[in-house]
């Protein structure tokens, strides 16, 4: 059976090559996703993000050319969850589109509460990137 999805985006204005470096390096997720965990600790190759469920995993797919930032996040359940997430250009700038999934048992409000995390995160993404000097 499919999952529902909704699609989260945020315009940035800066070339989207340099929102993807920024993005998808780990080290940055404290700085503009905390709603994924404060602290990043790269163990052998191998991320991982300090939740309030415990530790989980987080790896990015391979760097590529088309702005794919797709990641999983492994739950301390074991159970991993995949990510879409793309980093589009629009002319001088961008704009980053996350694919909210929900997962089963995720009541109405929580997918509206998860939706609305990672709207705060784009959002601050765009903040961090935009912001003078950066």
């Amino acid at each position: 059976m499919a999952s529902e999805s909704r699609h989260i985006s945020e315009r940035i204005d800066r070339p989207a090559d340099e929102v993807y470096d920024y993005a998808s390096d780990p080290a940055n997720l404290p700085v503009w996703a905390p709603g994924l965990g404060e602290a990043v600790e790269n163990a052998d190759g191998q991320w991982f993000v300090e939740t309030p469920s415990g530790r989980v995993g987080f790896a990015f797919v391979e760097r590529n050319t088309y702005g794919v930032l797709d990641h999983e996040v492994t739950l301390p359940s074991g159970e991993v969850v995949h990510n879409p997430m793309r980093v589009i250009p629009d002319g001088e700038g961008c704009e980053v589109v996350f694919t909210l999934r929900r997962l089963p048992g995720v009541s109405d409000e929580d997918f509206a509460r998860d939706a609305g995390l990672v709207q705060a995160d784009l959002t601050r993404l765009k903040r961090v990137l935009e912001a003078p000097g950066a």
